[in-house]
């Protein structure tokens, strides 16, 4: 197990659909770095449901680059997750056969809870496993 925090470096968030009752859809790009324990930079794209009282519910998909037990590369995590007006959580799962070089075959899942004093930075606590 691994926890990180990542340096949120750039957050473009774009409003795609809104809606009478004051609800929107939203797409964002967020680009990580300056992780320690491992993981070292990562990409997130997200779809949110903001809700009229600005809390959301999202999808995300997160590309990380890491050196974990000694092996360095990359991988995918797919998840969901939802913001309360203070917190954001969200749970991952490692996208199956998404791990490249040393990190081939990795496998796990992927937390983040994270609140306005967290940032700039996105805290991440990964568990996972190696062939």
């Amino acid at each position: 197990m691994v926890s990180t925090k990542l340096r949120i470096d750039d957050w473009d968030e774009t409003v795609t659909d809104e809606f009478a009752d004051g609800s929107k859809i939203t797409r964002t790009r967020v680009q990580l770095r300056d992780g320690a324990d491992g993981v070292k930079s990562g990409t997130a794209s997200m779809l949110a449901y903001y809700r009229p009282d600005g809390t959301s519910a999202y999808v995300t998909l997160l590309y990380l680059s890491a050196r974990l037990d000694g092996r360095t590369g990359t991988f995918a995590l797919q998840g969901s997750g939802r913001y309360d007006g203070t917190t954001a959580s969200a749970k991952m799962s490692i996208v199956h056969d998404s791990g490249t070089a040393g990190l081939a075959g990795i496998t796990g899942t992927c937390t983040s809870e994270s609140a306005h004093a967290d940032y700039p930075f996105m805290p991440l606590t990964l568990s996972y496993q190696l062939p």
